[in-house]
């Protein structure tokens, strides 16, 4: 144990030993790489491509959105492969949770996993909040109509979003059945959307109006972060939501066959394949439709109604509710996996912990996590959840950057079965990347975050640091 700051640091080894001990039942081990690389895509493909694309181009970057897609995927090249080390190494639940309790302390360890709350949960209300925006225009086109006020949350035009609540409900209980199941579930709507995507792409293509792209870059408004240079680098800020997957897929480490092999491979081949399927959808969405008509829940679905083609509308649709089921369903398993994570270590109560022993899933974790969801995509609106959730994903890749600069010099013969290259500079980079994308977000997303970070403060120092030590001793 050290003092201050750094007080009830883990080592690597400790973390990986209370891992594996004799706690109950433990979590099973049934994913794949290529299972994880289908939770890197059910993650990342959703909200990115069908819901904040349009909000990001109507307000930030205009036709500039698939640069500012570039700019993220670089920045998301260094954090991932700074990911894949730490996951390789430390393939435990809680992913950067238990990265920062390695290298920083219970205190930071603290931090980032209340930061983890909020990116998780307010990700998933995202999400499900655009799930919603296409049901109900699919709902539409059949003539069927829900009534204004449980069609939207307050301040959006309705009193709830009733059907954003309910698909977190249902992803909830499909979750508590076991990450088998769901894995198989989630495998089959990435392939389907995946599909999806790659025929808006080409039937887009055949229908774009390149004036549209004029100007790339609009002119700055006079205020930073609408359009211009800022306003890409704002746009990149804000979709960087859509990166997301890499947080779910180094928590779903520890439940794979061979975590050392399979982690960077989950990691990395859903960064390459999502980064590119970003570009392509943001630069066809914004040649079909003028970027300033692009700020509505369903951006994709104007894009296909823009066309014309009434039968692919439909399909498209569709495919966008796959694509936002599978993004809505692996946030949900990550948060409970930090739910489960924390109160393992004391700092949430120990029922967060307990694992079903018929199904090996944390399920009262899983539960809690849904119903909160749930209340937040009912009653929140999309703008104020995405930006949020960007601004902590930022926050906590760069403090995974941080973390494998500090393992380097603390624990320098632990075997690496991945390896950054040229780990300072990548780290580093990384680090940077992430604090110029924080730094373009806007000043009212900081507030929330800090009464956020405040609130978590109150509850470590109210209860869970003297629990976590109860829990300590009676180790």
């Amino acid at each position: 144990m050290t003092t201050g700051l750094f007080a009830s640091r883990k080592s690597v080894a400790a973390i990986l030993a209370a891992h594996d001990g004799d706690h109950g039942p433990a979590l099973a081990r049934d994913l794949s790489a290529f299972g994880l690389v289908c939770i890197g895509l059910g993650a990342t493909i959703g909200a990115g491509i069908f819901v904040l694309t349009g909000t990001a181009a109507a307000q930030y970057a205009g036709p500039a959105l698939a640069l500012s897609f570039v700019i993220g995927g670089i920045a998301c090249g260094f954090v991932g492969l700074c990911y894949a080390e730490l996951a390789a190494m430390i393939p435990v639940p809680g992913s950067t949770y238990a990265y920062t309790y390695a290298t920083l302390g219970e205190l930071c360890a603290w931090i980032i996993g209340w930061d983890l709350v909020l990116e998780f949960a307010f990700a998933a209300a995202t999400v499900a909040v655009g799930w919603s925006g296409y049901a109900q225009s699919l709902l539409a086109d059949a003539g069927l109509h829900l009534p204004a006020a449980l069609a939207a949350a307050p301040g959006a035009g309705g009193l709830v979003n009733l059907p954003a609540g309910a698909i977190v409900l249902v992803l909830t209980l499909l979750l508590m059945r076991g990450s088998r199941e769901a894995s198989l579930a989630n495998a089959a709507m990435v392939a389907l959307k995946v599909a999806i995507i790659l025929g808006f792409v080409g039937v887009g293509a055949a229908h774009l109006k390149p004036d549209l792209w004029h100007p790339f870059i609009p002119e700055n408004t006079g205020t930073f972060g609408q359009f211009g240079w800022s306003g890409v680098l704002r746009g990149a800020g804000v979709v960087f939501f859509a990166f997301i997957g890499f947080e779910t897929v180094s928590t779903a480490a520890g439940e794979t066959r061979d975590p050392q092999r399979d982690a960077p491979t989950g990691l990395l081949g859903s960064l390459a394949i999502t980064t590119m399927l970003y570009v392509a959808v943001a630069a066809v969405l914004t040649g079909l439709v003028p970027y300033r008509d692009l700020n509505v829940a369903d951006p994709i679905a104007r894009a296909i109604d823009a066309i014309g083609l009434g039968g692919f509308a439909v399909a498209i649709k569709a495919g966008a509710l796959v694509g936002l089921t599978t993004s809505t369903l692996t946030a949900l398993y990550g948060q409970a996996r930090v739910f489960y994570a924390m109160a393992r270590d004391g700092l949430l109560p120990g029922i967060f912990a307990r694992v079903n022993p018929g199904t090996r899933t944390p399920v009262l974790s899983q539960a809690a996590i849904g119903a909160l969801t749930a209340l937040i995509a009912s009653f929140v609106p999309i703008e104020e959840l995405g930006e949020l959730v960007s601004i902590g994903t930022l926050f906590a890749f760069s403090l995974v950057c941080t973390a494998v600069l500090i393992l380097r010099r603390t624990d320098p013969d632990r075997p690496r079965p991945f390896r950054v290259p040229a780990a300072p500079v990548v780290a580093g980079l990384g680090i940077l990347s992430c604090l110029i994308l924080m730094a373009g977000l806007p000043g009212e997303t900081w507030t929330r975050l800090a009464a956020w970070l405040v609130l978590g403060l109150a509850l470590y120092f109210g209860y869970g640091r003297a629990n976590a030590r109860r829990v300590r001793a009676g180790a």
